[in-house]
């Protein structure tokens, strides 16, 4: 028994039951309280327990012609000091997705239902999770700081607190990299996060290993600008919460590309019809979470100009002829790819050339001389570049006339012709047929 608690002592006769009977008490010694009046009942109820009630207590009774004799002594011992309840943890940590078993008891004694408690930190306060239980084990899923008590009788008595007892649940981390991206290249910028799943809303304190650094961040976020190839390996993250833990993440091998990337341009087709489009296609080879920029000129020695900038579509549709070519960008900072190889569209003009002769003959005979002339309409005061279709010619002109001087037979054919001027071609004009005869000779008789 222990100081403070209340007690009840049963005087209890065998063969009595049913008679009424008159109940005598000796009790230890003299200084007890209540001594000089022991009760005449059954029960001797004790409030508040103290040392001084240590003692033999001996009970006896009587009723009409039955007397029972002393009873045996029942030696009371009343301990000064208030018991102290004890919490022992099957392990200090809950490993993911699983639980713990917590045991309290009080040593040397029994009797003792038990009250358990929680809290999140050691400032908040404590949250009852179970009271009353006749069960000196409960199974538990969340870290904290817990502890127990036990309380018997009524008025309840109630021992200390237990020491507290620091449970951490092991949660899972994962490291990942900001951007989905299977290749990294040399200059880059990366973020590795280390996400912790059931991690929400608390503050955390992480750990990091890392290839070639002695200093790893002590954040959620491993950001490492213009990565180069000593940066390639294995990267792990943990965390600690309070009354969580992590262990250490899976590795995430990060493999870093020592080339950079250089963009690939195609073109559906290099003739642009007159009217129509041609699509054109930008593309960084096995890796992907580019945008693009798109540039043209209107000449080899031309400025080249910024079409469009930031594209997340890869595809473009042109209508104009020109040097086409372009890059990829990633990041922030952003880093770019190296510019793509050139690509030439070629615009065909809706105008359409005329072949003419001069003069105006289309039979002609050996011996003349014709010239024969492109005409672009429309085409005035440009640089023009000419070719030609012709029967004879093995090595056409590249200007607006092809002159014929003392024509012969094989001379004869159709001929056409069609201009071209940097990225722009005219179609080709209608064929105008040439006819060169033997000169005929009359003599006079």
């Amino acid at each position: 028994m222990f100081t403070g608690e209340t007690i009840t002592l049963k005087c209890e006769i065998k063969e009595g039951e049913n008679r009424e009977m008159k109940y005598e008490w000796k009790l230890p010694h003299r200084n007890t309280p209540n001594t000089n009046s022991p009760p005449t009942s059954s029960e001797y109820r004790i409030s508040r327990v103290s040392v001084s009630h240590s003692g033999d207590y001996r009970c006896r009774g009587s009723s009409d012609y039955l007397l029972t004799g002393w009873s045996d002594a029942f030696r009371l011992t009343v301990s000064s000091s208030k018991p102290r309840a004890t919490l022992t943890a099957q392990s200090s940590i809950i490993p993911a997705g699983g639980s713990v078993t917590l045991s309290c008891s009080v040593e040397g004694s029994a009797g003792w239902k038990f009250d358990w408690f929680r809290r999140d930190s050691k400032f908040s306060g404590a949250q009852k999770i179970g009271a009353g239980t006749s069960e000196h084990t409960i199974s538990i899923s969340e870290g904290g700081i817990y502890y127990c008590r036990g309380g018997r009788g009524d008025p309840v008595f109630s021992t200390e607190d237990s020491a507290p007892v620091t449970i951490q649940k092991q949660v899972l981390a994962a490291v990942k990299l900001q951007h989905s991206w299977s290749q990294i290249f040399t200059g880059e910028t990366i973020t590795l996060r280390c996400e912790i799943q059931g991690g929400e809303g608390k503050v955390w304190k992480y750990e990091w290993t890392a290839p070639n650094t002695n200093s790893p961040p002590t954040s959620s976020e491993y950001r490492i600008s213009r990565v180069s190839v000593s940066h390639s390996g294995d990267y792990r993250c943990r965390g600690s919460s309070d009354y969580l833990l992590t262990g250490w993440s899976d590795a995430f091998r990060l493999t870093v590309s020592s080339s950079k990337p250089r963009a690939t341009l195609t073109a559906q087709s290099s003739i642009l019809p007159a009217g129509g489009s041609v699509t054109l296609s930008c593309s960084v080879e096995g890796s992907a979470g580019w945008k693009f920029d798109w540039f043209r000129r209107d000449s080899v020695s031309s400025k080249v100009q910024l079409m469009r900038g930031n594209e997340a579509n890869r595809v473009i549709s042109v209508s104009q002829g020109g040097l086409y070519h372009c890059r990829g960008g990633r990041g922030d900072p952003v880093y770019y790819t190296e510019d793509s190889s050139d690509v030439t569209v070629t615009e065909t003009l809706p105008s359409k050339p005329t072949v003419t002769l001069q003069p105006s003959w289309t039979q002609i005979y050996s011996g003349e001389t014709v010239t024969v002339r492109c005409e672009i309409q429309g085409g005035e005061g440009a640089q023009w570049t000419y070719e030609w279709r012709a029967a004879k010619l093995n090595t056409p002109p590249t200007s607006n006339e092809y002159r014929i001087i003392r024509a012969t037979e094989s001379d004869s054919g159709g001929y056409s012709c069609r201009g071209r001027r940097d990225y722009f071609f005219s179609e080709w004009s209608d064929i105008i047929t040439l006819t060169v005869s033997c000169k005929i000779f009359i003599q006079s008789i």
